[in-house]
């Protein structure tokens, strides 16, 4: 028995007294062990596979509408009435503002008669030469009368046709005090309210056509020599989330920006998916090409300040696996995986909060048929 705990107590010492385990470990092993079996459905889980991503350059913008007016007040006058507000529609010869025509009206109404006396004026000018020209030929009257005739008639002559230039002018100015839409759209903007004195070129009201809208974007330079009309583009709207819309390049500046050094693109919009409202901001990207990418959906990523991580399923354990992504794929909606997942690995489609790195997974499909098989005994 001596010998016995002698050689006991040497092998103790020998061995020396075991590493302790972090406090991080410890935690994580006994919050797996604790946890309970995560029961998980196929449609819980997502594989992933090499796909597809859409490359191209990128082009920033907004969406304005190809026919719009800016409505300026063509005569001096005091606004009287302002028939429509933002927002409502239009029809092409609808009245939208109304100036004071008191004045025109005048004017139209003097130049009027001044247009009368100049007709008869001249309608007298005109008999008077006829007869003196008959005179003369029959020699009873001299060829000089003759002629200051005929001056006097073309000098009344002018006299009519000025004065039918100035009712011209005096209508069309009368015309100019009713603002009338050129065409169907929406009024964009209001610029002035009822007792307004409006001085010419003073901005009254802006009328769009919502059914014109196009993609107006800018590219990088570095990229231009990708661009070319046809190609197809995708962005989206801020306003419209979720929403992606189509279009086609319809034109590239031939210039670049002197300031920014990009290029203007003029993208039209095509399918069924069409914005209403100009002037918000859209992102996109023109697809130049295609590139093979581990793609992942936004639903499977769990983001948390600047790191990216998803939850795998391998071996029946979870585990939160950090990952790198790249830029969203705007045609698909997914994002293509740098490094932390190879082909075939599972995800959750959609993580929750209470998940535990290391818990134990069950599958549906396993639980089930070992739930169908007879019990043994």
């Amino acid at each position: 028995m001596v010998i016995a705990a002698s050689l006991l107590a040497a092998c103790n010492k020998g061995s020396g007294p075991a590493a302790p385990a972090s406090p991080a470990s410890a935690t994580a092993a006994a919050g797996a062990a604790s946890s309970p079996v995560l029961l998980l459905a196929p449609e819980d889980l997502r594989p992933i596979r090499t796909g597809t991503q859409a490359s191209g350059a990128v082009i920033t913008g907004s969406v304005e509408p190809e026919r719009k007016a800016d409505l300026r007040a063509e005569v001096a006058a005091v606004v009287l009435q302002v028939v429509r507000d933002n927002g409502e529609q239009v029809k092409r010869g609808d009245l939208l503002v109304r100036l004071d025509d008191t004045s025109i009206r005048d004017g139209l109404r003097s130049a009027e008669e001044a247009e009368r006396a100049a007709n008869q004026s001249f309608e007298q000018a005109e008999r008077q030469y006829q007869r003196l020209k008959t005179l003369q030929a029959q020699g009873m009257s001299s060829i000089q009368a003759a002629e200051d005739a005929e001056i006097r008639r073309n000098n009344s002559q002018s006299d009519r046709v000025a004065a039918n230039s100035r009712v011209v002018t005096a209508r069309q100015q009368l015309q100019r005090t009713e603002v009338r839409a050129p065409f169907d759209g929406v009024v964009s903007d209001r610029k002035v309210s009822a007792g307004d004195t409006a001085q010419i070129g003073k901005e009254l009201i802006k009328v769009i056509d919502p059914a014109s809208m196009r993609f107006e974007g800018l590219v990088s330079a570095d990229r231009v020599h990708e661009l070319q009309p046809g190609q197809q583009v995708v962005f989206r709207i801020n306003g419209y989330p979720g929403v992606d819309f189509q279009g086609k390049v319809r034109r590239v500046d031939a210039s670049a920006n002197a300031t920014t050094r990009q290029v203007e693109v003029l993208v039209a919009l095509t399918g069924d998916k069409q914005p209403r409202v100009a002037g918000l901001y859209a992102e996109g990207r023109v697809l130049t090409g295609e590139s093979a990418a581990l793609m992942l959906p936004e639903a499977s990523l769990v983001r948390e300040g600047d790191a990216t991580s998803v939850w795998r399923v391998r071996n029946n354990t979870l585990a939160k696996v950090p990952v790198k992504v790249g830029q969203r794929d705007v045609r698909s909606g997914e994002y293509p995986v740098a490094s932390g997942l190879a082909d075939g690995d599972e995800v959750l489609r959609h993580p929750g909060s209470t998940l535990v790195n290391g818990q134990k997974v069950e599958r549906a499909a396993a639980a089930a048929s070992t739930a169908s098989q007879p019990s043994k005994g």
